[in-house]
């Protein structure tokens, strides 16, 4: 009879069935699947808890003049690069953002505010559907999104979802990222001046003032339920309301406080003045 240490033993029972005494189990190969599914990225956030606060709708003619701008920022690019081989300039934060535009990004652009104009606002297309849609491969894909965010054309949200699994506990995968289109500020000076926005007249920008210093009035009002309630949406926000109120409930209870109110002194059947004297009310 084969004679096993405490170690070997403990290792063969935690083998499972199917190893024959004396084998070993063969190492996981590299590449293996994580246990709970797919690996969750980096900043991702649950799909389906914050799409409604995160798209908007596109007003008017915006994804036009969105697209006019990225094809603008291309060629001005195209002038900062030429300007570095030929002056040896050196190049702004904003500049080198325009210089690093290519025709694979104002192409995967253009898809982006198509899929804006049509689903009013919300854009969640996979790397597959933008390859396809505009004949680029997924590298070139991943690299124009990379442009037009860091050029400030595109916010990015990574997002991943609940999926079923053998065993206890949650699964997660990874799914298509939300995008929402928006107008860089930091590029507007290096833009045609057509292209830039016509400044606001004086009375809409002070009335501006005055509704910014009204809100901040109102919020400066609000319970830590309400302010919960208006600023975040959702199911945090549902979360943070329900923190707040507890805040609320706890210092709200001054009928709990164990010194009395003055009040209680007042409305008693006698009173005391200040020399110490005791008389009826």
């Amino acid at each position: 009879m084969t004679a096993f240490t405490l170690g070997e033993a403990t290792a063969q029972a935690l083998g499972g069935f199917g190893v024959g005494f004396g084998t070993r189990r063969k190492p996981a190969r590299s590449g293996a699947l994580h246990r709970t599914g797919a690996p969750v990225l980096r900043n991702s956030v649950e799909a389906g808890s914050f799409e409604e606060s995160f798209f908007t709708v596109p007003a008017k003619g915006e994804t036009d003049r969105l697209l006019r701008m990225a094809r603008a920022a291309l060629d001005g690019g195209r002038r900062l690069k030429r300007a570095v081989r030929t002056e040896g300039r050196d190049l702004s934060a904003a500049e080198r953002a325009i210089a690093a535009m290519t025709a694979g990004a104002v192409r995967v652009y253009e898809e982006l505010l198509t899929l804006a104009r049509l689903n009013r606002g919300r854009v969640y297309p996979s790397y597959d559907h933008l390859a396809a849609a505009t004949a680029l491969g997924r590298a070139t894909v991943a690299r124009a999104l990379h442009i037009l965010e860091n050029a400030g054309f595109l916010v990015r949200q990574r997002r991943f979802q609940r999926v079923e699994g053998d065993g206890p506990g949650p699964r997660y995968e990874q799914t298509s990222n939300a995008y929402r289109p928006t107008l860089p500020q930091r590029l507007l000076s290096h833009l045609p001046r057509w292209l830039r926005p016509a400044p606001l007249p004086d009375d809409v920008a002070h009335q501006a003032e005055v509704r910014a210093e009204a809100q901040a009035e109102m919020r400066a009002g609000l319970s830590c339920r309400e302010l919960a309630e208006v600023t975040v949406g959702g199911a945090l926000g549902k979360v943070l309301a329900k923190l707040g109120a507890r805040i609320d409930g706890r210092e709200c209870e001054s009928q709990n406080h164990p010194e009395p109110l003055m009040d209680s002194y007042l409305k008693g059947p006698k009173v005391v003045d200040l020399v110490g004297r005791r008389h009826n009310p």
